[in-house]
């Protein structure tokens, strides 16, 4: 008996590890986001917009507000997209009963591919602006340019890269600055992975990496989105995000990371 269940259990063993995790759901997504794109052509703003809204009560007492906006424009030459992340929260002060502000951030980016003759490859512009109250610093700011391409396309998959040096700029606090880091500027090298994955005729997966490694001795960061998309209604899906962020060198008194994880409502257009 032992020798006929033990080969029986490698088996099931080795089909477990070789079976892919997604495969349990159903069909695939009838439209791939090249597909979107020449659907959209020559419009002016297609995309999404994510909606979240929390308030609390009883033993805990906050209110938090989220908004994204993901958006593109697709050119017979240029292909560029836009993106906003903000968040506002306020919790309720249990010993002096204030309301008090516990996060206050805006995340602003803009890109621009230039298709080139071969087929998904590109040259590309990169800017973004972040004012976070609770960062330490008034904004930071990243301006980068170089190469991109698709590395990998698949039926379910494909893989996205951008590569180029740029330079980072970011303004202390004028409460907390002394002159002496008032003002950072120096050059990176920025490294950027989109990863889509379509998971069913309603589910999407997607991750998405940016690395910024530092070339003048200042902080190197690390941001990463790793989100599941479900269509729910018409043009609403439901999405779960988890957000990484990682920063070298902080501020006095601030942690290296932070992370957040989200539900929100998307309304595609």
């Amino acid at each position: 008996m032992k020798r006929i269940i033990l080969p029986a259990l490698l088996v099931c063993s080795w089909q477990a590890f070789a079976v892919d995790p997604f495969e349990d759901f159903h069909e695939y997504g009838q439209l791939s986001e090249e597909e979107i794109h020449k659907i959209h052509k020559g419009e002016l703003l297609y995309g999404d917009m994510e909606f979240g809204f929390m308030v609390s009560r009883g033993n805990t007492n906050s209110t938090s507000f989220k908004l994204k906006g993901n958006l593109y424009q697709d050119f017979e030459k240029w292909r560029n997209q836009f993106k906003l992340d903000t968040l506002y929260k306020r919790d309720r002060n249990e010993e002096t009963g204030d309301e008090e502000v516990s996060a206050d951030r805006i995340f602003v980016s803009g890109q621009g591919n230039y298709k080139l003759n071969v087929k998904n490859e590109s040259f590309f512009i990169y800017g973004d602006y972040e004012r976070d109250k609770f960062s330490g610093l008034e904004f930071k700011s990243t301006i980068a340019t170089g190469y991109g391409n698709r590395i990998y396309q698949g039926s379910k998959n494909k893989v996205d890269i951008d590569v180029g040096p740029g330079l980072y700029r970011s303004v202390a606090d004028q409460e907390t600055a002394t002159e002496e880091d008032e003002t950072k500027t120096g050059y990176l090298l920025r490294l950027a992975l989109q990863w889509e994955r379509t998971v069913s005729a309603r589910t999407r997966f997607n991750q998405d990496v940016s690395y910024e490694q530092s070339l003048s001795g200042l902080n190197s960061r690390l941001k990463s989105e790793t989100s599941l998309i479900s269509k729910i209604m018409g043009d609403v899906s439901l999405k779960f995000t988890y957000m990484y962020r990682y920063n070298s060198k902080p501020e006095e008194d601030k942690l290296k990371y932070d992370s957040e994880l989200s539900a929100t409502f998307v309304y595609s257009f």
